[in-house]
């Protein structure tokens, strides 16, 4: 399953290259990396993904706005996307779910239950 993976922290990439290490060995799960929405729109432009996991709240485009832009604008049919923030209020979560957002996870992410929802998607 290919992942890319958008938040504005760069040590983000370590720590899901740590978490996921054993599923990237055996190949299970491919992931990218993208920093800022406008970086996350560019890979998607030449490359797909079966899900995306974006930060809500980043510099420039907003994990919102990126949402927008990849559910109503790009790919037919769009990726499964999770949107993660730190915060857990009522007001992006009902945001996310009238753009399209699939899933809602909250920072600091709980791998266990990440590990789970990929299943269900595969």
């Amino acid at each position: 399953m290919k992942i890319l993976v958008v938040d504005d922290e760069r040590d983000i990439q370590t720590l899901f290259e740590q978490r996921f290490r054993k599923e990237i060995r055996d190949g299970s799960v491919q992931f990218a990396f993208a920093f800022s929405g406008e970086e996350a729109l560019a890979y998607l432009n030449g490359h797909e993904a079966v899900l995306i996991l974006s930060d809500i709240n980043m510099p420039g485009m907003t994990g919102l706005e990126l949402l927008s832009h990849i559910k109503h604008l790009l790919l037919k049919p769009p990726p499964v996307v999770m949107m993660i923030t730190a915060y857990g209020d009522a007001e992006n979560f009902h945001t996310a779910k009238q753009l399209g957002a699939d899933d809602f996870l909250t920072k600091p992410v709980d791998f266990s239950l990440l590990k789970e929802k990929l299943k269900q998607i595969h």
